[in-house]
């Protein structure tokens, strides 16, 4: 079983700058995928970023390609994810998850197996 909670989350202007951070427990975090979903008020949870555990290797949705950065830091059972020149539009609930999971299917919400409780991100115009 692993745990998961999201903190960084706030209220910043366009343009401006946060950092999401994801610590999960569990003594395997190194083995799995983790990623960063988000959801808008009347929308899909959307894929954002993965980074895999084996090869360090990052995927980003086209939206936020260029401004955002996803990490993962194993000695801490830590993922975070920076997001630069934030936009109106990447006002969300930003979720953290894990799974054990095949390449090419990072973006696939229903393959990850752990979900933290959400953390709310609001850009003022």
């Amino acid at each position: 079983q692993v745990q998961l909670v999201e903190s960084g989350g706030g209220l910043v202007q366009t343009g401006g700058s946060l950092r999401l951070s994801c610590a999960a427990s569990g003594r395997t975090f190194s083995s799995y995928v983790m990623g960063w979903f988000r959801q808008a008020p009347g929308k899909e949870r959307e894929f954002v970023a993965a980074i895999r555990g084996s090869d360090g290797n990052t995927f980003y949705a086209d939206s936020v390609k260029g401004r955002f950065t996803i990490s993962r830091d194993n000695a801490k059972n830590t993922v975070y994810l920076q997001m630069n020149n934030l936009k109106p539009e990447d006002t969300a609930v930003y979720y953290c998850a894990a799974g054990v999971i095949p390449y090419g299917y990072h973006a696939s919400a229903y393959r990850y197996d752990y979900w933290g409780q959400g953390t709310q991100v609001t850009v003022s115009s």
